[in-house]
């Protein structure tokens, strides 16, 4: 069962992160979309630290991704997470297409100190096939 490597240490920043991402989503500058950024060291993250992080993008006020058990939206509700929380990325593979009707159907094994499932990548601000591609494995 993959685990995060997230510390407490590393929840300060993301809470202030965060926070800053809820009042830029909730101006209207925030859009769902797979390539706004890049998986890049998890906050916190010492020298050589080989864990990946992103954060939760997009997602419209009164909404929330969901972490499910499975890549896809039938499977059991782990945590729900709004724009802003970081996620520590395992590995990628396909399921179930994003729920906002794009067709993209690449989903990301994630984890928090408290928690580990799938979220579909459409709402990570991961950059996308083309670059977290030749960052992450494919889950086996």
């Amino acid at each position: 069962m993959p685990h995060s490597r997230l510390l407490s240490t590393r929840r300060r920043p993301a809470a202030v992160t965060g926070a800053a991402a809820v009042l830029l989503a909730g101006a209207g500058l925030f859009t769902a979309a797979p390539a706004q950024a890049a998986p890049r060291p998890c906050p916190g993250a010492g020298p050589g630290d080989p864990a990946r992080c992103a954060r939760v993008i997009g997602i419209d006020p009164g909404s929330s991704p969901v972490m499910r058990t499975e890549p896809r939206y039938g499977a059991a509700e782990v945590a729900r997470y709004g724009n802003g929380q970081w996620l520590e990325l395992s590995c990628w593979t396909t399921g179930d297409p994003d729920a906002d009707g794009h067709g993209y159907r690449y989903w990301m094994q994630v984890s928090t100190p408290r928690s580990w499932g799938y979220v579909n990548d459409w709402y990570l601000d991961t950059g996308g096939p083309n670059t977290w591609k030749s960052q992450l494995p494919q889950c086996r």
